[in-house]
């Protein structure tokens, strides 16, 4: 919100854990991204044959501009890795690409918690935007209290969809550790600097997920407090 108000305590441990999981994915990711893998492999190189090993090769691999820019687009089926990622051939590079690939893996499959998150995107991009300022108006303006309890609820699916987003980027990264092993794309000395480098990611999305949870806490706290006043 952008006014002060004593509620805002609750949103501190997710501040504090955000702030802890963005330095923990930059320091993890630029460590292992000078440790380079013996098998070498650059990160489009992986996927490349990941995708292949899976029988999927109308997927495309782009590179794209940007640090830790790395997505898979399901609507064009393209695994976007970013720069380097995609020329690397670090270990950071390759735990990367895998976990993207991982995705693409998912979409194929027909995950479920993909497919659910996917439905989602337009609701939680509307919740997200629009329901802080449905609250802010409800809150200084009595008179559309209403539209205080409508925001809380549009929220609501942008919290929803972040805790989807939970499983989903796991399973990626669970599927990426046994790709990356079973296509010998990485030594038995080599898993645990992978494994760390996704971790940090997935700390990224818990923190995500807590700071959401919290804020429509937070939300909630404000609609009734409004509710006792009145």
């Amino acid at each position: 919100m952008f006014f002060w108000d004593p509620t805002y305590i609750i949103i501190i441990p997710a501040i504090i854990l955000s702030i802890y999981a963005q330095g923990k994915i930059s320091t993890t990711y630029n460590k292992y991204s000078e440790v380079y893998s013996r098998a070498g492999y650059t990160g489009a190189q992986a996927a490349r044959a990941i995708l292949q090993a899976n029988g999927l090769y109308d997927v495309r691999i782009e590179p794209v501009a940007g640090n830790l820019s790395d997505h898979y687009d399901p609507r064009d089926r393209t695994v976007r890795l970013s720069e380097g990622v995609y020329s690397g051939n670090s270990l950071a590079s390759l735990a990367v690409a895998a976990h993207e690939t991982g995705h693409a893996i998912q979409h194929a499959n027909g995950y479920f918690p993909l497919q659910l998150r996917s439905t989602f995107v337009p609701v939680a991009n509307f919740g997200s935007s629009l329901g802080p300022v449905l609250i802010l108006i409800g809150f200084f303006m009595p008179a559309f209290n209403w539209l205080l309890q409508i925001g809380i609820l549009a929220f609501s699916l942008a919290v929803i969809f972040q805790l989807i987003t939970l499983p989903v980027e796991y399973n990626a990264s669970h599927r990426a550790m046994a790709l990356l092993q079973s296509n010998g794309m990485l030594a038995q000395d080599e898993v645990k600097g992978a494994r760390r480098v996704l971790s940090a990611a997935a700390l990224t999305y818990v923190a995500a997920a807590l700071t959401a949870v919290l804020e429509l806490a937070r939300f909630i706290l404000i609609a009734q407090g409004r509710n006792r006043n009145d």
